[in-house]
């Protein structure tokens, strides 16, 4: 199944709510990507640009597409990002495919 990273910043609304209830918010999100036919494989909450961020599978692209929108659409967040991910297997067949790919292209110097 693909793998996607989600990153997203909340507004200084949502904050001040969870400031004052508590929550652990990849659990609270986590039955919605389940219920696309997705599953959180982990998640955590860095400092800075980012208030949260997810590693998940999902079914499809059109799939993590609408967990971002649902998300988005929610009101909660500032911004959202989704990166697909590539497994170790589809990062060495996309390295040994650039064999083909770099003879035919021509950087512009």
């Amino acid at each position: 199944m693909p793998l996607f990273m989600y990153q997203c910043s909340y507004t200084p609304e949502s904050l001040a709510a969870q400031i004052k209830d508590p929550k652990d918010r990849l659990e609270v999100v986590k039955p919605a990507i389940e219920a696309i036919g997705g599953r959180l494989l982990a998640g955590g909450y860095p400092f800075g640009e980012s208030d949260i961020l997810a590693i998940y599978e999902a079914p499809s692209d059109t799939a993590a597409a609408a967990i971002a929108l649902a998300f988005a659409a929610g009101g909660a967040l500032r911004s959202g990002k989704t990166t697909k991910l590539l497994s170790g297997a589809e990062w060495v067949e996309a390295l040994r495919a650039t064999g083909t790919v770099s003879p035919q292209y021509k950087p512009a110097r």
